[in-house]
This record gives C-alpha cells, structure tokens and sequence, in this order.
C-alpha cells in the first residue's frame, strides 16, 4: 500500500514570504547604492568644483558643469612658489623611504616577537601594543624638540628615520600574528638543513609573509600621503612641502583664496592614493584576513 503525498496549499502567507524573498535583494542593493552615492558625494562634488570656474562653486550644489573650466588644472599646478609636480616629488620622496623603512624595521621586530626567546619578550610587546594607543599629538613635542637639537627641521629626516626603528606597532603587531599562524615544523626543517635566526628569517619566513608586507605597503603609503599634522610641523621651507602642506598653501586667510586650483590640485592629489587602492586591493583584503584581524 502507497500513501501519495498531496501538494502543499499555498496560502496568502507563504506567496507573501515568497515575494519579499525576491525583492529584498533588490532592495538591499538599492539602500546599498544610495548609501554609496552619500559617501561619493563629496569626491564627486570636489571633480566637478574643479572644472567650475571660482564664483560658481558654492553657488550651485548640484553636480552638472555649465561652463567647463580646464584652466583650473593648468593655474592650479604653477599658482605656488614651486610647480605641483615638485610637492608630489617630494611627497613621493617620503612615502617610499617610510615604505621601506616599514617593511624592514617592522618585519624583523614582528620575527622577533613571534619566534625569538628573549628577557622580557612578553613585557615589551605589551609596551608596544599600549603604543599603539599613544596620539601623535603626546610625542610630537618631545620628538621636535630632540630632531631640533640634531639639525632635521626641515629635511624629510624626521619623517623617515623613526619609520627605521620600528616606530609603527600597528604594522609590528599585524605582522606579529600572521607569522604565528605560520607552521613552526618549516624553522625546524630549515634549522637542519642547516640556517641560522636569520636564515630562517630570509628564506622561510619573509618569502611567506607578501600577503602582509603587501598590506603594510598600501597602508603605508595611503597613511604617509594623507599626512599633513607632522609634515606641517617639521616642513618649513617652500620648496620642501609636501603634497598636504602645498594644499594648505592654497587657503590664504588674508585674502581670496583660488578654489578652483585648490579643488584642481585635490583631485591631482587623489589619483596616486586611488591607483595604490585599486591595485592593492588584492593584497589588502587577504594579508588583513590571514593576520586573524578579521
């Protein structure tokens, strides 16, 4: 004997839980687009300003060009005392010694953190990390005051030189945790075939370690770029600025400030961080999700 089992009725229930199953990702990517659009705004609202011509900008809040002003890019590059191209050098000077100076310093006190037994390991990483909790704001007294005694004001020393000493725990502790999720048994393999703490280091663990010293570029560079606060301090010479403090030069208290090349110039400004994002994006996404900061 069978027992034949009969379809289920639909109700006006479940047609309804049917309905908002197939609309709700309609829905959500809606909310999601115009929470996107709110947070592009202001990137978008600064592109156009920058092809407006000055008495317009703040006139208009919309987002469509009446009268094209290129000129803006071409006044905005030779407005200061130095073309622009000579602040983005300079800019570009500072984040690739502190890049550099980052994956070297960072890297080998992160191996020493995670593989190496030494006193007080446990007491100096906590120092460390309490580092990490310390604005710039705290050191950036003493720190002038000790670069000034050595004659850097105005050199991109000040700017490098700590990134040599390992002064960004941030860096030191991500790269801390993705070398403990890496097999101790390849130390002991390379340990008898012979290499040493820094053989290791050299060919097991630094090889290994791309997802985040990737990582470690990007933010390195994004951070570095974006600076304004200490380049604006140890920076004081024209012809020394960066591309932040350059920006600033734009902005005169005194009298009428040239907003198109301001905007102009911002958007210059924008296309490196943009283009290290977009390549490194890759990089970024696994070297944060394989170092356990999930």
């Amino acid at each position: 004997m069978t027992t034949e089992t009969l379809p289920r009725p639909v109700t006006a229930t479940s047609g309804a839980t049917v309905a908002w199953r197939r609309i709700r990702p309609a829905l959500t990517h809606l909310a999601l687009g115009a929470a996107a659009l709110v947070m592009l705004y202001p990137v978008i609202w600064m592109v156009v300003s920058s092809l407006r011509p000055g008495n317009e900008i703040f006139r208009d809040p919309g987002l469509l060009v009446r009268d094209l002003q290129i000129s803006n890019y071409r006044l905005g590059w030779n407005a200061l005392t130095e073309p622009f191209s000579r602040y983005l050098l300079n800019s570009a000077a500072v984040v690739l010694g502190s890049i550099i100076g980052n994956l070297v310093s960072c890297s080998m006190a992160a191996y020493a953190f995670a593989r190496l037994d030494f006193t007080g390991k446990r007491f100096w990483f906590a120092i460390m990390l309490v580092t990490i909790m310390l604005p710039i704001h705290v050191v950036i007294v003493p720190q002038y005051i000790l670069f000034s005694q050595a004659g850097w004001i105005n050199t991109f020393l000040p700017l490098v030189i700590p990134k040599l000493l390992a002064t960004d725990a941030f860096f030191v502790f991500l790269m801390v945790q993705f070398i403990r999720g890496i097999p101790r048994e390849l130390d002991e393999a390379a340990r008898i075939d012979g290499c040493g703490k820094g053989g290791i280091f050299l060919r097991v663990i630094l090889p290994l370690m791309v997802p985040a010293l990737a990582t470690t570029t990007i933010f390195t560079f994004i951070w570095t770029w974006n600076d304004f606060f200490s380049q604006l301090i140890y920076l004081t010479d024209p012809k020394m600025y960066t591309v932040p403090v350059a920006l600033r030069s734009f902005v005169d208290a005194t009298a009428s400030t040239s907003w198109g090349s301001l905007f102009a110039m911002s958007v210059v400004s924008l296309i490196p961080v943009f283009l290290a994002f977009l390549l490194g994006q890759r990089f970024l996404i696994k070297g944060i999700a394989t170092t356990g900061i999930k």
